[in-house]
């Protein structure tokens, strides 16, 4: 089922997320939801609290992101073929690398890019969707969705490394609901 995916100005897009256990509730359709809304978006990468869920869950699929890298202009990096993965109460244990910048984007802030610079690198310590224990190093464009997703699940949004003031203006009109996507938002409504 497409869930709606949160716009920029809701409360829970600001919230640090809290882990899971294993029994969480319907955790398996809730990670099979976030997939369909990912791909029905045509996003790189998609966080619990985008989806309304104060918990540390995120998917990533940057191999489409990956393939089309070269024709973007963007810079592959030895070892990143790009992932399809469940990240269940990530940690990361180590930034690394030069920093670079590179746009992006975010579902939850339509239409809104913003030159974002990271670290090139990182080593995360997660559970897959079997809860299985992994520790791994990514880089490149698979690194930098993992930072983005990360980001959410820590009350962070991309926009917070920008002072750009024209940024402001399009994040006001987000937060007002006017903002025209391909998928279902949910705006909050401020009482």
């Amino acid at each position: 089922m497409k869930l709606p995916i949160l716009a920029y100005g809701h409360p829970k897009l600001r919230q640090k997320c809290e882990d899971i256990t294993k029994n969480y509730p319907k955790l398996d359709n809730l990670i099979e939801d976030m997939w369909e809304t990912l791909y029905a978006a045509n996003g790189a990468g998609l966080a619990a609290p985008q989806v309304g869920r104060s918990i540390r869950l995120f998917v990533i699929d940057t191999i489409e992101e990956y393939d089309q890298s070269s024709t973007k202009g963007r810079e592959k990096f030895v070892g990143d073929k790009g992932i399809t993965e469940v990240f269940i109460n990530p940690q990361i244990i180590e930034r690394a690398g030069k920093v670079w910048s590179n746009t992006e984007g975010c579902l939850s802030i339509p239409n809104v890019w913003v030159d974002t610079e990271r670290k090139m690198s990182l080593i995360i310590r997660y559970l897959n969707k079997d809860f299985e224990e992994r520790e791994m190093f990514f880089s490149g464009a698979t690194a930098r969705a993992i930072f983005h997703e990360y980001d959410h699940i820590e009350g962070i949004l991309f926009t917070d490394y920008s002072n750009n003031p024209v940024i402001k203006d399009k994040l006001e009109r987000i937060a007002r609901g006017d903002v025209k996507v391909n998928y279902k938002m949910l705006f909050h409504k401020a009482k």
